[in-house]
């Protein structure tokens, strides 16, 4: 059974470890790493964690298997593709739920990051064990993956506090509890989408045109390479030829940020880099360096993020 928990997963672009009770996904590339561990909690039923630090997965996966899954994003965040030619993005609280059938391709992760758990079921087998596990168990299966699949598209669904109840606790489980409390959790999570009312006219995630997506990851990599200058927003959108609004909505979409604020983050984040790898700058060359005139206005901006003058942040001890 767990060999064949395993290919709901398997391309040509990573390898398993197995361990006991857990198999480890690893994969990599030129932007970073992933891992995916996966643990098989009834049969047909896996919960796997997953944690990458890279900018891109290159998928080749394919399924053969009636599958049903239920992503939640920790921390991060993943470009979809949605109808049309087009992407969203799922962000940190959010569940996403689908049938892998569009899970083969490039997926990417705009802040090179992305955490969260999956809860994997192929309903071959999952249907015949589940309602073994509890008399009289009232979610049939069959009726929530069409309830929440009725696309090939993912459905995602925003945020909320009953979710995160749910799956907040599932990152620090202690080992010696693991499997009996994976089961709870599962059946909570599984009773819950059960009782979800679904409105009639759902506010669905934006999505964007590949041609915008593009424009806005040019406008990205245009301002991290070229952060020791200023340019308005109204000037970007000249620049890029998409108009001001769409260009803002669809930042925000991809990042997770306004594009001043993602400047400013990225900004503050190269210059702790600096000042801890290049010791023989200067504060005024670093505050330069990251765009900044005025170094004051620099040490104000980087107290506001990090708590400490650039100083201060660079006399700290590592660790």
């Amino acid at each position: 059974m767990e060999n064949n928990l395993n290919s709901m997963y398997r391309d040509d672009s990573g390898w398993w470890v197995k361990g006991d009770g857990c198999s480890v996904y690893q994969m990599r590339n030129e932007s970073g790493e992933g891992t995916i561990a996966m643990y098989e909690v009834f049969p047909g039923v896996a919960l796997s964690y997953n944690d990458f630090h890279m900018s891109y997965y290159n998928s080749t996966f394919q399924t053969k298997q009636d599958v049903f899954c239920i992503d939640h994003c920790r921390e991060g965040r993943l470009e979809y593709p949605a109808a049309n030619n087009s992407y969203s993005y799922v962000e940190a609280g959010d569940l996403k739920l689908d049938r892998r059938l569009t899970h083969t391709g490039l997926f990417e992760m705009p802040l090179s990051h992305y955490h969260g758990a999956t809860v994997s079921m192929d309903m071959a087998i999952a249907c015949s064990s589940l309602p073994a596990e509890i008399k009289d168990f009232p979610v049939d299966l069959r009726k929530l993956q069409k309830k929440f699949c009725s696309d090939i598209y993912p459905m995602v669904i925003p945020g909320a506090r009953s979710i995160e109840h749910i799956f907040g606790e599932l990152y620090a489980v202690p080992e010696k509890i693991k499997r009996p409390y994976f089961k709870i959790k599962i059946f909570e999570l599984l009773l819950y989408l059960e009782a979800l009312e679904l409105p009639e006219n759902p506010a669905e995630k934006p999505y964007f045109y590949k041609t915008q997506v593009e424009k806005i990851k040019a406008i990205q990599q245009f301002l991290v390479q070229h952060m020791d200058e200023s340019y308005t927003q109204e000037e970007l959108s000249a620049r890029f030829d998409i108009p001001l609004t769409p260009m803002k909505r669809c930042f925000k979409s991809v990042f997770g940020s306004t594009i001043g604020n993602y400047l400013f983050q990225y900004r503050m984040n190269q210059a702790a880099v600096l000042l801890k790898t290049k010791r023989d700058m200067s504060v005024a060359e670093i505050a330069g360096r990251v765009g900044y005139d005025s170094p004051s206005k620099f040490a104000m901006a980087f107290r506001k993020l990090m708590g400490m003058s650039p100083m201060e942040y660079r006399s700290r001890p590592r660790g």
